[in-house]
């Protein structure tokens, strides 16, 4: 473990080699992508693995880049970003369930790499992996009326339920002094929640507006097409 982790303070930090296994599979992962087609494809959908490529390429990277846009930040960590989970849900939203988890999964390492907090493995799990992998789910509604908005508020609700278990799990001792201790039970339902639901509202309310709508849509055809 010491190759990967050293630990300190009660916590484990990544080392050199930690990160780059992290990055080599982020990698992989990613490249895995490229050879996923779902078990029944539509002919329509027969899209090229240079198109594929570009598209999922460009979508991680501005969410990559967007979540480091922070409009608000929180004092024990999460905040609210410049439509950072927007970019994700659309690789689900484009190229459906299969495609999205695996472009998500990129994407939970790449944040994982972005500022690392480990406890143990459970917390980076919770934290990480499982959280930013659900926004991946946007994929199920990638056929359905209003699909793209639909698949972000389920993505956005899992993420928030999977940060919220892993609160329960380690960081109850977090709560600060001044919060209610009649309400200590929801605290991490409520932290977590807030900026998340945050960001959701405001990329939902510019996703309502015609103009954008039309251009997500533009969007969606030249990357099907």
């Amino acid at each position: 473990m010491d190759l990967f982790l050293v630990k300190s303070d009660g916590e484990y930090l990544l080392t050199l080699y930690g990160y780059l296994a992290i990055a080599l599979l982020a990698v992989l992962v990613f490249g895995a992508i490229f050879f996923f087609k779902p078990k029944k494809e539509k002919p329509e959908l027969n899209i090229s693995v240079t198109k594929k490529l570009a598209f999922c390429s460009m979508a991680i990277a501005v969410g990559f880049v967007a979540s480091y846009i922070k409009l608000f930040r929180l004092p024990l960590g999460g905040s609210v970003t410049l439509l950072s989970m927007l970019f994700i849900c659309l690789v689900g939203y484009w190229y459906g369930f299969g495609t999205g988890i695996l472009a998500a999964f990129t994407y939970s390492l790449l944040q994982f790499l972005q500022g690392p907090y480990i406890i143990n493995l459970w917390q980076v799990c919770f934290d990480y992996l499982f959280a930013f992998t659900a926004l991946g789910l946007s994929g199920l509604f990638r056929d359905k009326k209003n699909g793209l908005i639909t698949g972000y508020i389920v993505a956005i609700l899992a993420r928030g339920l999977f940060h919220s278990i892993g609160g329960y799990l380690f960081f109850m001792s977090w709560i600060p002094e001044s919060f209610p201790k009649n309400l200590t039970s929801v605290y991490p339902l409520v932290y977590n929640y807030s900026y998340i639901l945050a960001e959701g509202a405001i990329t939902v309310a510019l996703l309502s507006i015609p103009p954008v709508k039309k251009a997500v849509e533009r969007v969606k055809a030249m990357a099907v097409r």
